[in-house]
């Protein structure tokens, strides 16, 4: 079997390295990858824009599947393009892909499908939203329409600090289009939990849970970013509060999707946050989350080619995933700057020495090959994921490889998997 991998980040290289271990994979194409992507398939020039280019390509290389990592081209419709083609894609519609396009979209779909959410005023203008400020608790989420890399979602805890959001939103257009309206949100307490499905329209195939690390400091300061490490292990989610989202949230998002003349098919992430009153939607992803991606396929040990491929027959209910009882942790190394303006083509070293560590891989997110170096091409560089026996381990053992690498500016968060390894502690 020949797999196109469409993206270039660390959830792509993740994926990648999991085809690689399956004997049905005869051949691997990424486009365009990495720098750790090359070392398992063939990277080929591609703008992730460009739907009918990328359609082109697999029709090119005779691609019996293509899986898409990143939601650019799956909210440009790269998924219509390939069906117009027949050509299999693991992906949702463009239609089914706003609901991750739109944030104003998900929301109101929340609300018209009685999904629990937290409450929410759409803002189509400066005027409106300051207007809209003058009737909040404090304090209140301020979320950007359309894409925006994971820096569309600010908190602000006082007047001041959302005036400042909403001039930098929608009047500077820092976020260009992304910003042409905004959600002041409901402010939550509780705890954040990532809730990741498959679905073929028909079926639902959950993974492990993951939690996510958004703030790009420890204890959960500075802005979001795309996310700054994951963590997974089974307890996690106890199995009465799994039902309980699969019954009163996954399974009415579906219903209501078809409902509305938007079938969905493939990865659909929840954005969770475990309340008092229960849990609630804050977010949709329309793919595979990054960096919770990470440690799920190390801990993944089914094939997910066959997974896929019955998913991309409409047989999805024929597939199971099956987990290694260990636990897993993913700590993302950002270049100086990031989730702001940031130096690129710092040489890095040491991954190889972190990788002979026991249950340690190292993904790349943002690398390339240059004059013959590994130097760093983006703002999350790479992904050091390790698993253990337990949370606590898993943890351990992916910081101990940390300290093995090295480049110019590099930062991290020091507390990946913190809250959960607290957790568990706690219930023992």
């Amino acid at each position: 079997m020949h797999v196109l991998v469409i993206g270039s980040g660390g959830r792509e290289h993740a994926l990648a390295w999991k085809f690689k271990q399956s004997p049905r994979v005869k051949k691997l194409t990424c486009a365009p990858g990495n720098a750790g992507m090359a070392q398992l398939g063939e990277c080929v020039t591609a703008d992730v824009k460009d739907v009918a280019g990328l359609a082109a390509l697999a029709e090119k290389i005779n691609a019996d599947l293509t899986v898409v990592g990143p939601e650019l081209p799956l909210v440009l419709g790269v998924a219509d393009e390939f069906a117009r083609r027949g050509l299999p894609l693991i992906g949702p519609t463009k239609a089914a892909a706003e609901i991750e396009g739109s944030k104003v979209f998900a929301k109101e779909f929340l609300k018209r499908h009685g999904i629990p959410t937290p409450g929410f005023t759409v803002c189509s203008d400066h005027g409106d939203a300051y207007v809209a400020l003058c009737a909040v608790e404090w304090p209140v989420v301020i979320k950007a329409d359309g894409l925006a890399a994971g820096k569309g979602v600010r908190i602000a805890p006082e007047p001041d600090d959302a005036t400042a959001i909403i001039e930098a939103f929608m009047e500077k257009r820092e976020l260009g289009p992304a910003g042409d309206r905004v959600i002041i949100e409901e402010y939550l307490e509780g705890e954040e939990l990532s809730f990741i499905v498959l679905t073929d329209g028909k079926s639902v195939l959950p993974f492990a849970p993951t939690q996510d690390h958004k703030r790009v400091f420890d204890n959960d300061q500075g802005p979001n970013t795309g996310g700054m490490g994951a963590c997974s292990d089974e307890a996690l989610l106890d199995a009465a509060l799994r039902a309980r989202i699969l019954r009163e949230i996954v399974e009415p998002t579906f219903r209501g999707l078809e409902a509305e003349g938007r079938p969905y098919q493939g990865f659909l992430y929840f954005g969770l946050m475990l309340t008092a009153d229960g849990p609630k939607v804050l977010e949709f992803n329309c793919r595979m989350g990054d960096p919770e991606c990470q440690p799920l396929v190390v801990r993944l040990e089914s094939d997910l080619v066959d997974v896929f491929e019955k998913l991309a027959a409409g047989r999805l209910g024929e597939a199971e995933l099956r987990w290694s009882a260990d636990s897993s942790a993913c700590v993302v190394l950002a270049a100086q700057g990031y989730p702001g303006n940031y130096e690129t083509g710092k040489p890095i070293t040491g991954i190889e020495e972190a990788e002979k560590a026991d249950g340690v891989a190292v993904f790349h997110a943002g690398t390339k090959r240059a004059d013959g170096k590994l130097v760093t091409a983006g703002g999350r560089v790479l992904g050091v994921t390790a698993r253990g026996a337990d949370l606590r381990a898993a943890v351990e053992r992916a910081y101990a490889a940390v300290e093995r690498i090295r480049f110019d500016g590099m930062h991290f968060r020091r507390d990946i998997g913190a809250r959960g390894v607290e957790k568990l502690a706690a219930q023992r």
